[in-house]
């Protein structure tokens, strides 16, 4: 038996030592009452055996009880004393005293679930909990020759123990894998909830914002991004490389899905834009924005940018552009009715011409406008004449009634470009 602490690994061999002065195996079997009795002589030890296993168990996993709090502590004492007594009862053969055994363990296994200990920790104490109790009784039996503890009850007190502690195990970690899969889900639906709850312009609300703070796990002063993903199959895969790297930085990552949109909220110690970029562009799935965000209240407005930026690239592209880097274009996609009236005041006349004089017309353009209206520029790019690029620049000025040497209309023609595809 063991105390209710912590988990894995696996059980020791099955102990083969006896007490002082005796060798050699038994030559037969111990009656089940003779072992019984054994395990009984112990049950007025039953606390101080406990609270020893408690005070190794404290002392040995110091930080884990420190990082928890003072309840664990109280706790596992607790536990410890209820695992030990009950054991005792058991292997006495007062099997219907008290809870049920089984129950017992699975209690403890979701208790520390909950908890936050280890697996392997609580699996541990189990462990060294069964170590002291046998340990106790090859005690008792060098210490009290009136008890009749001889090697084969101690030998088959030894298997009925590590016996015990398989089944324990059993019991217990599927207990604690099944309460840690349920807080996962809770903890995944809160965070859910949280995104989707900013995502409609919550974060404004103090009350709110705490407790999605508390759901995302993002500090109060944490600098706050967002990034978006327009694609279609999920992104674990794709992302896994990418969460590693934010993990190494201590950045939290919470990802979520609306409307066919993936999405994450990264926070804590972000690189600028940029470095975002940096960090996804080796593995992006598809079409990717990045935008700073306000804090909480303003994520909601980061989530648009950052939409509107991925939108901008080309459909197909596997790319990731930053706000700051696309704000003429996301300022066109976020006005999608003005396009079309840029477009008829500007570009389209260019527009109307054989197609491949107004690919022709259009590339010059945006040439002239890359080199601040210089023909010569533009023609050492075009490779061609320099006076074949004014002629061609006089014809863009006739179609579109616009002045390259207009700063006015240069940005109404850099613009159209742009709502184009042609910048």
């Amino acid at each position: 038996m063991r105390p209710s602490v912590h988990p894995a690994g696996p059980a020791p061999a099955h102990p083969t030592g006896t007490s002082a002065g005796r060798r050699g195996p038994a030559a037969h079997p111990a009656p089940a009452e003779a072992v019984q009795r054994a395990w009984a002589s112990l049950l007025d030890r039953s606390d101080a055996i406990a609270d020893s296993i408690t005070l190794m168990l404290f002392e040995r996993d110091a930080e884990i009880y420190d990082r928890v709090g003072p309840e664990l502590r109280v706790d596992v004492r607790e536990s410890t004393r209820l695992h030990i007594r009950r054991g005792l009862e058991v292997l006495s053969g007062r099997r219907d005293a008290g809870v049920p055994p089984r129950d017992v363990w699975r209690d403890a296994g979701r208790r520390r679930a909950r908890q936050g200990v280890p697996l392997e920790v609580v699996l541990n104490a189990y462990t060294l909990g069964a170590r002291v109790l046998w340990e106790a009784l090859v005690a008792r039996a060098a210490g009290d020759p009136a008890a009749g503890i001889d090697d084969p009850v101690l030998l088959a007190a030894a298997s009925t123990v590590w016996s015990n502690l398989d089944v324990q195990n059993a019991v217990l970690i599927d207990a604690y894998r099944r309460e840690s899969a349920r807080l996962q889900r809770q903890d995944l639906q809160r965070q859910q909830a949280a995104l989707d709850g900013l995502l409609e312009g919550r974060g404004a609300d103090p009350d709110f914002a705490e407790e999605a703070r508390a759901a995302l796990d993002v500090g109060a002063e944490d600098p706050i991004a967002c990034v978006v993903s327009l694609h279609d199959g999920p992104l674990d895969d794709a992302l896994g490389p990418v969460e590693d790297r934010l993990d190494r930085l201590g950045v939290t990552a919470r990802w979520h899905v609306r409307a066919g949109v993936y999405f994450g909220l990264l926070a804590g110690p972000l690189p600028d834009e940029q470095g975002l970029v940096e960090l996804f562009v080796p593995h992006a799935p598809g079409r990717m924005g990045v935008a700073s965000a306000d804090g909480l209240a303003g994520f909601a407005t980061a989530f648009q940018l950052a939409s509107r930026a991925a939108d901008t690239l080309p459909r197909g592209a596997r790319d990731v552009v930053a706000v700051s880097e696309r704000l003429p274009e996301v300022l066109l996609a976020g006005s999608p009715q003005v396009a079309p009236l840029l477009l008829a005041q500007t570009l389209g006349p260019v527009l109307a011409q054989p197609g491949p004089q107004a690919h022709t017309l259009l590339d010059t353009l945006a040439a002239l406008l890359r080199h601040d209206g210089s023909p010569t520029h533009a023609a050492a790019e075009l490779y061609c004449h320099r006076n074949t690029v004014i002629y061609r620049m006089k014809q863009i000025e006739q179609l579109t009634g616009r002045s390259l040497a207009d700063p006015r209309d240069k940005l109404l023609l850099g613009l159209a470009l742009l709502a184009v595809g042609r910048s």
